[in-house]
């Protein structure tokens, strides 16, 4: 591929404009978003057209100056077909991606990642945008009747499980807030899909915090550290909340307390929390939404709501 001099001019100016231009997410080259149409029906198609120049200024950016890893995680966000709603390169980096027709949808699931969410492992079967694929995938097998739309929503700054955020819910607070305004403009674009969130480890904590003010029939809670709430009834939700923990998941083996403003609270796998528990089988904390595997089973059944085909723990 030839270079194109025009483009490696933009990247040159961006390179000595924005270095010191992203308060919060960490020193680097990569510019602030552009602005974009807010969510409606009508605005879809250009909110995806500008998130793509998004990705591909930070795709020409990341060429620039050599950084590898993320040069080749943005080549595949690039792929023909693929689609997101936000994007932002600056820091560890935060993705939106979806996986289906969000506009026809019956039903959307929103999968929220846990620690350690960054664009270079987005596409890993393990972290949101590999396991919203496997969701839409499953789902296709078991129902493919059913219009499921899969939303891989990497919209918060996910801590590192090297740094002391991870042990502190402040991190999810402000994902909290994230998550709420990105389903309310999810039911502007579809106002008819029912929505489920599925919540994986932090983001579990996460999705607690946002559960008051965020319209979803099913919340899923998975390999989770523990929570924030009390219990179902302290969450202040009208969504069906599950629980499931792997057999395998060293989350089992974490205090579920809150101590000096460390920790987070309550395991919602216990009874005494009063979510409907589902099997999650005997996989490791990474492996919920392995093809194959018996968590992912049920977190696409409740994804698309046959609640009744959902085995229970």
């Amino acid at each position: 591929m030839q270079p194109n001099p025009r483009r490696f001019l933009a990247v040159g100016a961006a390179l000595a404009a924005v270095a010191a231009t992203s308060p919060g997410t960490g020193p680097g080259p990569y510019a602030p978003p552009q602005a974009r149409p807010p969510l409606s029906p009508r605005t879809l198609d250009a909110r995806y057209a500008a998130v793509r120049g998004d990705i591909q200024r930070a795709y020409d950016i990341a060429r620039a100056v050599g950084d590898g890893a993320r040069t080749e995680a943005l080549r595949a966000f690039l792929a023909p077909g693929r689609r997101f709603l936000a994007f932002d390169a600056r820091g560890r980096g935060r993705a939106v991606e979806v996986v289906g027709d969000l506009a026809q949808a019956e039903r959307i699931a929103v999968v929220v990642p846990g620690a350690d969410g960054r664009l270079t492992n987005f596409d890993d079967p393990k972290w949101a945008g590999g396991g919203a694929r496997a969701v839409h995938r499953q789902a296709r097998q078991v129902a493919p009747g059913v219009r499921l739309a899969v939303v891989a929503w990497l919209g918060y700054a996910s801590p590192s499980t090297a740094s002391a955020a991870v042990l502190t819910p402040g991190r999810a607070a402000d994902g909290a807030r994230e998550l709420r305004r990105f389903v309310a403009g999810l039911h502007a674009v579809n106002g008819r899909a029912r929505v489920a969130l599925l919540c994986h480890s932090y983001g579990s904590v996460v999705c607690v915090q946002a559960a008051r003010a965020v319209r979803a029939e099913d919340i899923a809670l998975y390999g989770s550290p523990g929570v924030t709430a009390s219990s179902v009834t302290d969450m202040h939700t009208g969504a069906r909340v599950w629980a499931g923990r792997a057999d395998g998941d060293w989350t089992r083996y974490v205090p579920k307390l809150r101590v000096a403003g460390l920790g987070f609270g309550p395991d919602p796998v216990s009874p005494s929390f009063g979510a409907l528990r589902f099997a999650a089988g005997a996989g490791a904390h990474s492996e919920y939404l392995r093809p194959g595997s018996v968590s992912l089973r049920n977190l696409t059944f409740i994804a698309l709501g046959r609640i009744s085909e959902v085995t229970h723990a």
